[in-house]
């Protein structure tokens, strides 16, 4: 039963990470940095008041707080490179890009013996790497884009990070309250990288201000913080495996709101992504060795 609640729970998140990209999208002018920094910021303050409780309790304290602290960091590395690559490519070639944490996930418990995949997850990795390559093939190497595809594939290096750092804790780890850490220290990261860069920390209108707003609340609480919740019963690959779910939702919500039309290439990759998710959450990891 608590398996079956971690992988709803995945599935939530999924469905609300997807809307990430739009969100972001929608912000601009805003500079990057600026947007994910007040996304992450305005996350924090939300879910500051279970932070402070998990802290007088004695729980987000010692180990686990040093590990919030790092994954702040992942998360500034992993937002600052992504949003800045959704101004440089398509929303499908991006979000395609930044979903290869599980194929990195997958070769490090492959060397670590922790967390190893099953033959089913790396099968399922391997369709998950084809249905990305289907999706944001067309845009590799086009002007900037492969400055953009390089910064995805940065942002998917760092999210394996964070995903690590969190599951090192277990059922014990109280995702929310950890979440708020970690949304404050990347969010201060991105936005003193974005002042130190002589960058206005203002949004560029109303408009963008209330975008950046439903990014904070839609993908970083909602998304993040059912991820977060999941790792306490799931393994890492097992997540980020679940999570190459999120370039079909956000291109199909790309072709809804921006009128980004998939070409018959990308159709076909959502079509194989989905089954490699399905083919995931059917799989089981190896005991650690």
């Amino acid at each position: 039963m608590g398996e079956r609640r971690a992988w709803a729970a995945t599935g939530v998140g999924v469905t609300a990470i997807a809307f990430a990209a739009i969100f972001f999208r929608e912000t601009a002018p805003t500079s990057a940095l600026v947007a994910a920094g007040w996304r992450l910021v305005l996350a924090a303050v939300l879910l500051s008041p279970l932070a402070l409780r998990a802290w007088r309790r004695g729980v987000l304290r010692g180990a686990m707080l040093r590990d919030a602290v790092v994954g702040g960091v992942f998360y500034a590395l992993h937002f600052g490179a992504w949003v800045s690559s959704l101004h440089l490519t398509s929303v499908a070639a991006s979000v395609s890009l930044v979903s290869a944490t599980p194929v990195l996930l997958a070769a490090i418990a492959a060397g670590t013996g922790r967390d190893r995949a099953s033959g089913g997850q790396l099968a399922a990795s391997a369709l998950a790497t084809l249905g990305a390559l289907l999706i944001g093939g067309s845009d590799l190497g086009a002007n900037d884009a492969l400055v953009g595809d390089a910064l995805a594939l940065g942002g998917a290096a760092a999210m394996a990070g964070y995903l690590l750092t969190v599951r090192r804790h277990g059922a014990r780890l109280p995702p929310l309250a950890f979440g708020a850490m970690a949304c404050a220290v990347g969010g201060v990261l991105l936005l003193g990288t974005a002042l130190a860069s002589g960058l206005s920390l203002a949004p560029a209108s109303p408009r963008a201000g209330l975008f950046i707003v439903l990014s904070a609340l839609v993908p970083q609480i909602v998304g993040h913080g059912a991820l977060t919740w999941a790792l306490r019963r799931l393994s890492p690959t097992a997540v980020g495996l679940a999570t190459a779910g999120e370039p079909v939702g956000a291109t199909f919500l790309a072709w809804a709101f921006l009128r980004e039309l998939p070409a018959l290439t990308t159709l076909a990759g959502c079509g194989i992504i989905l089954g490699a998710v399905a083919l995931s959450a059917r799989a089981r990891p190896r005991d650690a060795a």
